[in-house]
């Protein structure tokens, strides 16, 4: 059975990962109570006696509008990567999980190809924290860099993601909100996982690949979408008009290397998300939802 490091175990898409790959890998997913991968000194003892067949790299220092405390992302996010760098020795591959903010916000495109990346360098802390890492993978012999640019499933934070929100206000009997209707490409963190599977048992031709449908939908459609399924007649209330900058991705480079694969419809993806949360009403904390963050 390969073994796997899943860093960021306690964020949506590590503990997601970590869940999926368990029974067919031996996982290791230490929280950073347990080991904080910005330690380097903590690092080197961690690997001293152990290997990996592959690292999952998904920790990094968040910088979203719900975050504690934005501050130091570019240090944070080089510092973890980094000291797992230093001990590639102790694995076979590192697969980073990255995002379209390695494209630079400020110059978004709809459906940018993995070649669109370097022609412009973000200035967000985020953005350029994941372009460094982007620069460094594209030069090496056994890193992967995989870029989602919306990802939904059980565990996401709900007071800020669109989908999980939306879905939660429609239970909690609230209005769904948006800043502005745009297009952006979701992916289920089901599918992420089977693409991160499929790099874990296969060589790349590439460094890096954008994880993303065949086709952007509208956050407008998403309302509806989790509107109908539930069938409450509830507003969506659209703070700014039109229709902002488009988030999404060319995948022919991930389609040529894995032929035959399929995205979740949006349709059955939010659908079964919409039942996890009706079974699990424990997870929707509606004083998180009052507090609009739109």
């Amino acid at each position: 059975m390969k073994k796997l490091l899943i860093t960021g175990a306690g964020g949506f898409i590590g503990k997601n990962l970590a869940e999926i790959f368990a029974p067919a890998y031996s996982v290791s997913a230490p929280l950073r109570a347990e080991l904080d991968f910005c330690d380097d000194k903590a690092v080197r003892e961690y690997f001293a006696a152990r290997h990996f067949d592959a690292v999952i790299h998904c920790a990094i220092k968040p910088g979203h509008r719900n975050a504690k405390d934005p501050s130091g992302q570019l240090y944070a996010n080089t510092r973890m990567f980094f000291n797992l760098v230093s001990q590639e020795a102790h694995f076979g591959k590192l697969i980073f999980i990255s995002s379209g903010m390695v494209y630079d916000k400020r110059r978004y495109k709809p459906k940018m190809a993995e070649d669109f990346f370097g022609s412009s360098v973000p200035e967000d802390e985020g953005g350029l924290s994941k372009y460094v890492l982007a620069k460094h993978i594209a030069d090496s012999r056994n890193m992967i860099e995989l870029r989602p640019f919306g990802v939904y499933g059980k565990y996401e934070d709900c007071a800020i993601r669109f989908i999980s929100n939306a879905i939660c206000r429609t239970l909690a009997g609230l209005p769904i909100t948006m800043r502005q209707n745009r297009r952006f490409d979701y992916v289920s963190i089901e599918d992420l996982a089977a693409v991160v599977a499929h790099f874990i048992e296969h060589e790349p031709k590439f460094r890096a690949y954008n994880v993303a449908p065949d086709k952007a939908i509208e956050l407008a459609e998403l309302a509806e979408l989790v509107r109908s399924i539930s069938g409450a007649k509830l507003p969506v209330d659209v703070a700014e008009p039109g229709l902002g900058v488009e988030y999404s991705g060319d995948n022919s480079r991930l389609k040529a290397e894995m032929p035959g694969f399929k995205f979740t419809p949006i349709e059955d993806g939010v659908r079964r998300l919409y039942e996890w949360y009706k079974a699990n009403p424990d997870r929707i904390n509606v004083n998180a939802l009052l507090l609009d963050k739109r």
